[in-house]
């Protein structure tokens, strides 16, 4: 998955692999947590293209929550990943709507409340790394 790489940076990122997946899935279930208890927060980055932003932030929180504890289990960790790379994808046009429409965060502390339109354009080129730290975990032949 991480392509040609020599024997030291193989060992150096297995050893990083299981907790760096800790890591994910606690990063994705806080992440999930926080859309029940700041739904207001959440719905304002929905596009207003889409139906139902409430309920979409109650799902995408749902599913976050869910492969979050996905990838923490061995069993589940593949699915989960994939599930991830599904969930990243989902939510990109939520990234996109903010980096070219100036939301303003009503709710929240105020330095986070008026992002930098560095900091939401910088946020696309992240989903990508994002999807590539998913992806590490689906191969169903590597133990982690």
């Amino acid at each position: 998955m991480l392509g040609r790489q020599d024997g030291a940076t193989r060992g150096t990122l297995a050893r990083a692999k299981r907790p760096l997946r800790y890591l994910m899935g606690g990063l994705y279930i806080v992440a999930g947590v926080l859309h029940f208890l700041l739904p207001e927060v959440y719905v304002q980055v929905v596009p207003p293209t889409l139906p139902w932003p409430l309920a979409l932030v109650y799902i995408s929180g749902a599913a976050e929550v869910a492969v979050g504890l996905g990838v923490l289990v061995e069993r589940t960790r593949q699915i989960a990943a994939w599930g991830l790379v599904c969930l990243l994808v989902a939510v990109f046009p939520a990234n996109v709507y903010m980096a070219t429409s100036d939301v303003v965060l009503t709710g929240v502390p105020a330095w986070i409340r008026t992002p930098s339109e560095a900091a939401t354009w910088a946020r696309l080129p992240l989903q990508g790394v994002l999807v590539w730290w998913a992806l590490w975990y689906t191969d169903p032949t590597e133990a982690t």
